[in-house]
């Protein structure tokens, strides 16, 4: 096709070139044939010294022909050389293959997600076999703390370390909250660490709108997909038995809910393997092994921890977003401590879940709380018109027996969780009914509780009647 095209162009240059070679001729002809005459119109208009230069033009056009006629000759001969090598070379080739240009052929062996290609020629260097199965909650929590002071040089209270592990136990987000430089995006790194298997640091971009952004999209130039860290993590999850954790950075310096929002609804189905997250519209021969009709399986061992600023350079997170996350709040940073060493951990998302699932059988909530948050919730059902919720006891009967597991006291975890699920909500209420109503309200859990207890919920009501 492209010869074709090229053969025809030079047709039409060699006619164009022959037509003003013939006007050239008639005019300087014309010129002359009236200059010999003699007439005065052209007398005026065709000086004397210029028949020399029309006659030594008329003389050069025979030697312009002849080289034409050369050009075309020594064309036609290497054109017909060419295309006898180009016959002898495919005169043995298919003629299917002969039928597709050889750019095409590339793009289709070669296929469209390089790097999830290259994770399924290393598929089996994803599986390890050297996983711990004799480990507990309470001496992960110590040891997690141990490797992260000794080696990393990052420390953390132990009660952080509890409400972290007992966090992902009750959910697959979570989200670090407080002031800069207390140790969100540190935490969440060092147990990547901690687990042998590196996180995943993913800078959250202002611009963020929508899925796309977080995995990447399919170039119509280029015909490749642009594939993000977080694609390949995700595929390379799927292979493997390991905890994978994955960082978004400043996570509400773009609305949550608008690019993490397939996400989202993905983790809310109870069954992992219906969890399948939409990377293309449709599907090629060459696409990589585990991409089923253009969808990838959302990996059950990955757990995504947001690190979250609360300025002005930042968006409120939707209460859609923290319904469904497990909060963490650091507010400081913990003393340094002398730590032993401790070596890495290397468990499966199985095995976490398992030790999670048997914490909630031997550490239930006991009937004497029990019966505390019922009448704390009729008393706010009631007082505020704000109820528990079926999401929310759910994740209370996980967290708060996971973190006794941990080695923490099951009315520490129950305030911690109140405070985050239950009392912001009270934020959303009126202002001024919420300082009226504080101090009565704060009897009230001492009077349930004990004075001495549920601390976190009474210091973040008084936060709000100050505020108000």
């Amino acid at each position: 096709m492209k010869k074709n095209n090229e053969k025809g162009k030079f047709k039409i240059k060699y006619i164009i070139f022959l037509i003003a070679l013939a006007a050239v001729t008639i005019l300087l002809s014309l010129s002359l044939y009236f200059f010999m005459r003699g007439e005065r119109d052209v007398g005026q208009l065709v000086r004397s010294e210029t028949v020399y230069v029309i006659i030594a033009l008329l003389a050069l056009l025979p030697v312009l022909l002849i080289v034409l006629i050369a050009a075309v000759l020594v064309r036609r001969k290497k054109n017909a050389q060419t295309e006898i090598v180009i016959s002898s070379v495919n005169i043995d080739a298919p003629a299917a293959a002969t039928a597709q240009p050889a750019e095409e052929k590339i793009e289709e062996s070669e296929g469209r997600f390089d790097g999830l290609s290259r994770i399924d020629d290393m598929r089996e260097s994803y599986k390890r076999s050297d996983y711990r199965e004799d480990i507990t909650l309470k001496r992960l929590c110590e040891s997690f703390r141990n490797f992260s002071a000794n080696k990393l040089k990052l420390y953390y209270d132990i009660s952080d370390i509890r409400r972290f592990i007992a966090g992902m136990a009750v959910s697959h987000i979570l989200i670090l909250q407080g002031m800069s430089g207390t140790g969100k995006t540190s935490l969440a790194y060092a147990f990547g660490e901690y687990l042998d298997n590196t996180s995943t640091v993913i800078p959250v971009q202002p611009m963020w709108k929508e899925r796309t952004d977080l995995i990447g999209y399919y170039n119509e130039f280029t015909k490749r997909f642009n594939e993000t860290d977080l694609l390949k993590k995700m595929y390379e999850a799927n292979y493997s038995k390991d905890i994978y954790i994955t960082v978004l950075d400043e996570m509400n310096i773009a609305r949550v809910e608008y690019y993490f929002a397939e996400f989202l609804s993905l983790l809310e189905l109870p069954d992992a393997e219906k969890r399948n997250l939409s990377v293309v519209s449709d599907e090629w021969e060459s696409d990589p092994k585990q991409l089923r009709n253009g969808h990838i399986k959302l990996p059950k061992n990955m757990w995504f921890i947001g690190t979250a600023n609360n300025d002005d350079s930042t968006f409120a997170i939707s209460d859609k977003v923290y319904d469904r996350a497990m909060i963490m709040d650091l507010d400081k940073k913990a003393e340094p401590f002398a730590a032993p060493r401790e070596k890495n951990l290397h468990i499966t998302s199985d095995r976490f879940d398992e030790l999670a699932a048997q914490a909630v059988k031997e550490y239930t909530l006991s009937g004497r709380n029990r019966k505390r948050l019922e009448k704390l919730d009729e008393y706010m059902i009631e007082n505020f018109h704000i109820t528990f919720g079926n999401r929310i006891m759910k994740q209370i009967n996980t967290y708060i027996p996971v973190y006794v597991s941990c080695g923490g006291d099951e009315l520490e975890a129950l305030d911690d969780i109140l405070a985050k699920k239950v009392m912001r909500k009270l934020s959303m209420q009126n202002p001024v009914y919420i300082r009226n109503s504080a101090d009565r309200f704060c009897r009230y859990m001492d009077e349930l509780f004990g004075e001495e207890n549920m601390q976190l919920c009474k210091a973040f009501v008084r936060r709000l009647e100050k505020n108000a």
